[in-house]
Parts: structure tokens; C-alpha cells; sequence
């Protein structure tokens, strides 16, 4: 068996911004492995300042990986706990590696009857007029659930916003969600949470930053507001630990991103432990390109939740991989009459 990374730069279309800085490119890997005349393919979806393996060697994992790939499988996904997005990549690839077609991993009615997947529109922090240009946009385009990135811009000019929104649009007509990245204090969390639910919003996730256990269980019991933990999630890789965190916070929800928690196992770990706890779910990809998105997709179909998922950002790139991948009338489908771009994924098989 041969293994091979290659590293690719995905290209925004437009600045996109967050609380922590405005994102124009993110960079990614994809481990090759071939084996006679089979061959897989899976996407390490790194996340500068973010992804917990966000480290100086990671590169250097990368390539050892590729050098003891005849270890397999198993004896890999041990030695990489602490690599969640390369643990996330070493899944994906073994499964493409044995399934028919390598961006075919787990049947299901998305893939085989092309029953699309709700997911909710994304819409990034700037100034006042380009937010609400991507909020049009996206009730346009037939969303019935709006994300909005909050905690850049001034919070007068946010709640306006948001105003303006439901003022148009009951909360049975579209659903509205904010991610607030961690940028509140855990001292003026309270009272924003307060004002925010005002607006009949479904949740927000992750209000402030995260490592605070007590400050964020605090106000998981007070809040007026369903609260959702994304970032919190990232770094926690034993499963005791991911107990004690989901029992000590007592979210309403948890948002699982596999890049960031370490792919489908990692996954599954945290959405076992949510559910024995009565926490609600759901999934997010994390800037990955089309190779990952499909994986996250075609599992996420497989897991029965009807919720918007989060799985609406193949299209902000210029440079992603053509695919069957299609968002229309505010869900994700999986069009079986195109293709993938052969030629770049020859390319990347080289």
C-alpha cells in the first residue's frame, strides 16, 4: 500500500469573517492511498487557531503516518487521538480505500435516492449592508434556518439586524440561529443572552469562550436561550472527560464538527454521552473541501436527525472540487448525474 499527502489551499470567494479575524483562504490535506488498482481518499481538514492539532509538527505527523500506513488502520487511529483532523482523514481514506466507489462511504437514502439533508444558510459577520445582502440572499434561496455570526460588529447593529429579520419573518417561518464564537464575557453573557431571546431565536452557540466550565454552567442554567457548545468540544479526546464536561455544563445542545473531534469516533463518542444526558445535537462541517464535506454528509444522513444540519459551506470557495454536491431550496443534495472532477482527483492521486 502507498500513502501520499498533499497539501491544498482553498480560496474564499469572499472575506469571510468571524469573531476571531477575517478567513480568505484555509488550508487542508488529502492522504492518497492506493493499493493495486484501488484507491482512497480522505480529507485532514486542519483549522488554524482553531483545530486542536493546530501544532508545529504537524506536518510532520502527516508524513510519518504516510510512512507506517502498512501499520493499518487501527494501530493508526491510536497514535493519532491528538490529531483529530488527520484521525479524521485516516477514517475516510481506509473507507474509500474499501468501498466500490471511493466517494461512495455509507449508503443511504441521500446517496442512493438523493433525499436531500436541511441545513442552515450561513451568514458571515461584516459591516451592517453586507450582512443584510447575505441574509436576502439567503431567504431567496429557499432557507428555512438562518445562522448568523455575531460578536464582530457592534451588538446594537447585530440585534437590528435580527430586528429586521423578524419583523418580516415569524420564528414558524424561519428559524434563526447565532454563533457568537466566544466573544462575549462571561459578566455581560447574561444580559445579551436576554435581549437575544427576545427574538425568538432557536439557539446560540457558544456565547463565550471556552475552558470555562463553571462560568458556561452557570449560564446553561440561567439562560432564557438554548445555548450550544461547538469550540467547548475541541481538545476533550478521552471519553471520561467528555462525560464529566457534558455533566458539569449541562448544555441544551453540542455541535459536532468531526474534523475538530476527531472524525466519526470521536463523534459518535460525544453524541453516545449528549443523548444519555438528554443534550440535543447536531452537525457541522468545518471549511473542509468537497472531499470532506461528502464524507461529513453521507454519515450525517445515516444518523436519523431531521434537524438543519450545518453543512452549507462547499460553495464559499473558488478553487473546491467539482462534485455532486449541491445546495438548492435551503438543503444539501447529492446529484447521482454529475460527477467529480476526475482530472484533479487524478491529479491528487498522482
Amino acid at each position: 500500500m502507498k500513502a501520499t499527502f498533499k497539501k491544498y489551499l482553498l480560496n474564499f470567494k469572499n472575506p469571510s469573517g468571524t469573531s476571531r479575524g477575517v478567513l480568505r483562504t484555509k488550508e487542508t490535506w488529502f492522504l492518497i492511498l492506493e493499493e493495486g488498482d484501488k484507491w482512497g481518499i480522505g480529507e485532514c481538514g486542519l483549522f488554524r487557531g482553531l483545530s486542536y492539532d493546530d501544532v508545529p509538527e504537524y506536518e510532520e505527523k502527516c508524513a510519518s503516518v504516510a510512512q507506517n500506513i502498512k501499520q493499518g488502520e487501527s494501530e493508526l487511529l491510536k497514535q493519532l487521538r491528538n490529531f483529530p483532523s488527520i484521525h479524521f482523514g485516516v477514517e475516510q481514506a481506509f473507507m474509500s480505500l474499501r468501498s466500490k466507489n471511493p466517494l461512495h462511504l455509507f449508503e443511504s437514502t441521500f446517496l442512493n435516492d438523493q433525499k436531500p439533508i436541511s441545513i442552515n444558510g450561513l451568514v458571515w459577520m461584516g459591516n451592517k449592508e453586507f450582512m443584510h445582502q447575505q441574509i436576502e440572499e439567503k431567504l431567496k434561496s429557499g432557507f428555512s434556518c438562518i445562522k448568523m455570526k455575531i460578536g464582530a460588529i457592534d451588538f446594537d447593529a447585530e440585534i437590528a439586524l435580527l430586528k429586521s429579520i423578524r419583523a418580516r419573518y415569524s420564528k414558524e417561518d424561519i428559524e434563526l440561529r447565532v454563533d457568537a464564537n466566544g466573544a462575549f464575557t462571561p459578566q455581560e453573557a447574561l444580559s445579551k443572552l436576554e435581549i437575544l431571546s427576545k427574538l425568538h431565536l432557536h439557539s446560540i452557540e457558544q456565547p463565550i469562550k471556552q475552558g470555562q466550565w463553571e462560568e458556561m454552567k452557570d449560564l446553561c442554567a440561567a439562560t432564557p436561550l438554548p445555548i450550544a457548545l461547538d469550540e467547548e468540544l475541541i481538545g476533550i479526546v478521552d471519553v471520561t472527560k467528555k462525560q464529566e464536561l457534558l455533566q458539569t455544563i449541562q448544555p441544551q445542545y453540542i455541535i459536532l464538527k468531526p474534523s475538530l473531534v476527531g472524525g466519526f469516533a470521536g463523534s459518535y463518542e460525544w453524541i453516545k454521552i449528549a443523548e444519555k444526558n438528554k443534550i440535543g445535537w447536531w452537525v457541522t462541517s468545518a471549511l473542509e473541501s468537497n472531499i470532506g464535506l461528502n464524507a461529513i454528509a453521507q454519515w450525517t444522513a445515516t444518523l436519523g436527525n431531521e434537524m438543519p444540519q450545518g453543512l452549507g459551506t462547499g460553495s464559499l470557495f473558488t478553487n473546491n472540487i467539482d462534485s455532486p454536491l449541491a445546495v438548492i431550496d435551503g438543503s444539501l443534495s447529492y446529484d447521482s448525474a454529475k460527477e467529480w472532477n476526475k482530472n484533479l482527483i487524478d491529479s491528487l492521486c498522482i
